[in-house]
C-alpha cells in the first residue's frame, strides 16, 4: 500500500535527540508519563513542520494553527510563539539538521493527578515534545500517487471540531482502517450532508473541465498546504472553487489530487476502484506540484 507519508529510510534517525519540556533525550530514552493528558486522553494539539534548506516552511501558519487549536480546547500552551520557535531551533541545532527534515511538534495539556478527563485535575504546565526526523517524500508516490475509497466515517461536529489538529485522531484512524479494508491507501470522508469533505490524513481536490474544486473547509482541517494550493491556483489563473460537491463529481473528475505538509501535492489515479482521467498524474496536478516546489524555494530565498 502506498502512503502520502512514504519516505526514504535514513539511518541517522536512529540517533536523533527529542525535545521534552526543555530537555533533550536520545530517541531510545525519550518518554512521557503514563499520566500525561496526551497518553490518557489524546488531549492536546500538534503540527507537522518541514525544514527545507534551513527554513521552517510556513512556520507562521503552523504556529497560528497550533495556538488557535489550543485556544479552542481552552488550553494554555505555557510558552509564547517566540519560545516555541526557539525550542524548534535548539532541537535542530542539537541534531545538526539543515534540510529534508520533518518535525512533529506536540503539545498535550500535561500531567494528570488522576486518569480523568476534566482539565481541573491537570498538574502544572503542558507537555511540549519536538520530534525531528530526516524524511524525504517518496518521488514514486509523487508521480504515481495513492488510491482512495469512500468510507462511512464522517467529518462532522458531532464528536469534535474537525478543523482542530487534535491529538485525538480516532475519527481519522477509523477512516484509515476502513480504507485499508477496502484495499485503498486513504479514506475519502464525507461531511454530514453527503458532500465530499477531506481524506483521513490529507486535504482533497478535484479538477473538472479546467477548474479546481475543494470543499468549503467547514468540515476539514485548515490545511496549510491546502491554503497554499488555493493561493497558487489564483496566482496562476487556474479557476479555484471552495464549494460543495458529491462523490459522483469525484468519479467523473478529470483529475484528483490530495495535499499535505510532508508530501505536498499527490495525484490520485483511482477512487472507489474507478479510474480518474487516464489513470495517471494529470497536467494540472503536475503543474501545481511544480508551482508548489517553486513556491517553497521562494520562501527559502526570502530567509
Amino acid at each position: 500500500m502506498a502512503s502520502t507519508h512514504d519516505y526514504n529510510m535514513d539511518t541517522r534517525n536512529d540517533n536523533i535527540h527529542i525535545y521534552i519540556n526543555g530537555f533533550f533525550f536520545h530517541r531510545s530514552e525519550a518518554k512521557v508519563s503514563v499520566m500525561d493528558s496526551g497518553y490518557l486522553l489524546g488531549d492536546g494539539v500538534w503540527e507537522g513542520i518541514r525544514l527545507h534548506k534551513g527554513t521552517l516552511i510556513h512556520l507562521d501558519a503552523h504556529l497560528d494553527r497550533l495556538f488557535s487549536g489550543a485556544k479552542s480546547i481552552a488550553m494554555d500552551i505555557g510558552l509564547s510563539c517566540e519560545e516555541i520557535i526557539l525550542a524548534l531551533r535548539k532541537t535542530l541545532e542539537k541534531n545538526k539538521m539543515e534540510s529534508d527534515v520533518h518535525i512533529r511538534l506536540i503539545v498535550s495539556r500535561g500531567i494528570k493527578k488522576t486518569p480523568y478527563q476534566h482539565p481541573k485535575v491537570t498538574l502544572g504546565k503542558p507537555t511540549v515534545v519536538i520530534i525531528p526526523e530526516y524524511k524525504k517524500a517518496s518521488e514514486d508516490v509523487k508521480e504515481k500517487g495513492i488510491t482512495l475509497a469512500r468510507v462511512k466515517t464522517r467529518r462532522d461536529h458531532s464528536i469534535q471540531d474537525p478543523r482542530i489538529n487534535s491529538l485525538s485522531k480516532h475519527n481519522c484512524i477509523a477512516a484509515c482502517i476502513e480504507a485499508d479494508k477496502l484495499g485503498a491507501d486513504e479514506g475519502l470522508m464525507l461531511d454530514p450532508y453527503d458532500f465530499v469533505s477531506t481524506c483521513n490524513s490529507t486535504n482533497f481536490f478535484i479538477v473538472k473541465n479546467g477548474e479546481v474544486w475543494t470543499s468549503t473547509g467547514e468540515y476539514c482541517l485548515n490545511g496549510v498546504t491546502r491554503g497554499s494550493i488555493i493561493r497558487l491556483c489564483e496566482e496562476y489563473n487556474i479557476p479555484i472553487f471552495e464549494k460543495n460537491f458529491n462523490v459522483e463529481d469525484v468519479h467523473s473528475a478529470n483529475e484528483v489530487f490530495v495535499t499535505g505538509t510532508f508530501a505536498g501535492v499527490i495525484p490520485v489515479p483511482s477512487v472507489d476502484g474507478k479510474t480518474i482521467g487516464n489513470g495517471t498524474r494529470g497536467s494540472i496536478t503536475e503543474s501545481l506540484q511544480n508551482w508548489y516546489a517553486l513556491d517553497i524555494e521562494k520562501l527559502v530565498a526570502m530567509f
